[in-house]
């Protein structure tokens, strides 16, 4: 029994659809999770709420602020870190 192997437009699609994905939950629940952790170990955010929270967040990710790309990428990356970490203990046995 074979592995079947992908083809290049396979992998390319099925990276993207991860890709897209992983953004979407970037961009939604990564903030959501963010603002309501922080609101109840550190207390109400200073603006009006969530709404105010997330367009400050946004506006600095329309502004190209590094640190708010990497939250938003955040999942993207650790699964990426996951891939090549099980890659190099793979190579390693």
């Amino acid at each position: 029994m074979g592995a079947t192997r992908k083809t290049f437009r396979q992998r390319v699609t099925g990276e993207a659809g991860l890709f897209f994905g992983l953004l979407f939950v970037g961009i939604v629940l990564v903030p959501i999770a963010i603002y309501f952790v922080g609101a109840s170990i550190f207390g109400e955010y200073g603006g009006n709420g969530y709404g105010e929270f997330f367009g400050s967040l946004s506006g600095k990710i329309r502004s190209g602020d590094r640190v708010s790309w990497f939250l938003i990428l955040s999942p993207y990356l650790a699964i990426l870190v996951l891939r090549m970490a099980a890659w190099g203990w793979r190579r390693v046995l």
